[in-house]
């Protein structure tokens, strides 16, 4: 008689018996739960495991869709898979690398040999529609390390196998489907079957692999032209090949070598060069009067306008820092957001009349006294400050909703430069394994939270996606205004971020809901080989986060 063990489940609060060994699919389908889109994936004591994970004692299990950011993740990689498996059988000397999140999907690079035609990327979808109707199962093994690194030597995996080798773990597992292996660091489906819908087309010289939306995954995610932002992304792989490494074991593998600070004082560099290129630009506009600095959260906004002021001053600007901060409307009169708390993040919030009032005075050379607002009275008051633009002066104003057209709508848009600065993550763990963007910022923004705030990892995790859908309401809507992007992150950075991050995560207890997402992050940390923060410069932008910078915020 097989022994039975208890599933508690999170999702319609019953626990049932189920035999040891049952998979996660198996408890689902004891369960009769009524989700309005089936389970992708599923928490296990707070931890994400796939629908293949076997269950061996009692558990509490919490089923996850495609709703949920976790369900998304391993729909797309299993997307992922069946593309490289279609490419693989329609191409087989060719190589496609999952690159860069853009325009609600992903930019896949495929290397045939000639340039991408519309027949090519139309030939792939067929085949991924054809692998889908099949409902192949998607199987998951788990192998000595070595044995993973041999086989995918012999499939010309080489970014794979690097991977593998430098993070020096003992077991690893790969999945197949119909005989075709590949590697993903996260769960996966278990049937090619859930794949219910993509979209496949050509975008630039590759292709566009679009997913469904999180907030409908009836619909695909809207297709938004992001032309500068994927420049930025391009301008960043140009930046890597100067120092010859575009995955995490080729970083790795320098880092081992002794070229840290090497890899540190050249990304250092190109991001100073691009820095005194955007105050190059705005000097060459005589003019522009004001310049717009935004970008989402941790995203680095404030030392990078720190950084431009300094470029500006040696072009001959003198920088006249406006905060928008002390534009709140008196709170009585703030917005209210979906569940009647006060919406500071809304444009709202601010007292756009006063601003676009005063933002014209001092453009026609008047006084004016700016205001200051008491965040514990929750009022604006006169500052007792007076400011008057001289000859040469340029306003600097940083925010989230700098680059808002309604921020400045009185203000012409001939007197004003907009930079949108963001981090995003161009290192690739291997070909097929993208680093997510907002995974970086989220860990910036969980060290410097502890440090400057008081705030535990579990706090900032439990806020971030409140964070995330105000920027996607009031920041990313609005990026392709920018004049200018400026990619704060650097490709060393999760190697020098990692050694105050780790510890911070480790004290999530694993009983709270945010566990799920700190193992998730340690996990992926645990791929790079920690290089020391101490040997930054006192200007790096990361200084920001990490401590010791030059700069007083």
């Amino acid at each position: 008689m097989k022994q039975l063990i208890q599933i508690r489940c999170k999702n319609n609060k019953k626990s049932l018996k189920v035999e040891t060994g049952s998979t996660l699919s198996d408890i689902f389908n004891h369960l009769n739960l009524n989700m309005t889109y089936p389970p992708i994936s599923a928490k296990v004591n707070n931890k994400v495991e796939g629908m293949h994970y076997r269950v061996y004692n009692s558990k509490d299990v919490e089923f996850l869709d495609l709703t949920t950011p976790s369900g998304s993740r391993a729909y797309t990689r299993s997307l992922f898979f069946v593309l490289c498996k279609a490419v693989h059988k329609l191409f087989p000397q060719s190589s496609v690398i999952i690159d860069i999140p853009v325009s609600n999907g992903y930019y896949c690079d495929l290397r045939i040999g000639r340039p991408v035609t519309k027949e090519d990327a139309d030939a792939i979808r067929t085949e991924m529609q054809s692998i889908i109707s099949r409902a192949m199962p998607i199987r998951r093994h788990e192998v000595p390390t070595e044995e993973a690194i041999t086989l995918f030597e012999s499939m010309g995996y080489h970014s794979k196998a690097l991977l593998l080798r430098t993070t020096g773990k003992l077991y690893t597992y790969y999945y197949d489907i119909g005989g075709f292996v590949d590697y993903f660091y996260g769960t996966m489906l278990t049937n090619t079957a859930q794949l219910t819908l993509f979209g496949l087309e050509k975008y630039y010289d590759g292709l566009l692999l679009r997913i469904p939306s999180l907030s409908d995954p009836s619909r695909l995610g809207d297709l938004i032209r992001q032309d500068k932002m994927f420049e930025i992304f391009q301008e960043h792989h140009r930046w890597q090949r100067l120092l010859d490494m575009s995955t995490v074991g080729e970083f790795n593998e320098a880092v081992a070598s002794g070229h840290a600070t090497e890899i540190i004082n050249v990304s250092e560099a190109l991001q100073e060069k691009k820095i005194a290129h955007i105050a190059e630009e705005i000097a060459s506009r005589p003019e522009v009067k004001m310049v717009l600095i935004a970008g989402p959260s941790s995203s680095g906004k404030t030392t990078t306008c720190k950084r431009l002021s300094i470029q500006l001053v040696c072009n001959g600007i003198r920088p006249v820092p406006i905060s928008l901060d002390d534009y709140f409307v008196d709170r009585e009169l703030t917005p209210l957001d979906a569940n009647g708390a006060y919406d500071y993040e809304s444009l709202h919030a601010l007292n756009l009349e006063l601003l676009n009032r005063q933002l014209a005075q001092l453009f026609r050379g008047e006084e004016v006294e700016l205001p200051r607002y008491d965040f514990i009275t929750g009022k604006s008051k006169p500052s007792g400050q007076k400011m008057k633009m001289r000859e040469g002066d340029i306003l600097v104003v940083e925010g989230i909703h700098a680059l808002n057209p309604e921020l400045t709508a009185q203000i012409p848009d001939a007197l004003k430069y907009r930079v949108y600065a963001s981090a995003l993550t161009t290192i690739l763990l291997d070909e097929h394994n993208y680093i997510p963007t907002t995974d970086n910022r989220l860990l910036r923004r969980i060290i410097r939270d502890d440090k400057q705030r008081g705030c535990s990892a579990r706090d900032t995790i439990s806020r971030w996606q409140s964070v995330r859908n105000g920027e996607n309401k009031w920041i990313f809507p609005y990026q392709e205004n920018a004049d200018a992007m400026f990619n704060t992150a650097m490709i060393y950075e999760l190697a020098a971020i990692k050694t105050q991050a780790e510890p911070l995560l480790e004290r999530v207890p694993e009983n709270c809901e945010e566990y799920a997402e700190a193992y998730r992050l340690r996990k992926f940390l645990s791929y790079f080989k920690a290089i020391d923060h101490s040997v930054l410069p006192p200007t790096s932008l990361l200084r920001e986060f990490l401590g010791g910078s030059s700069f007083t915020y």
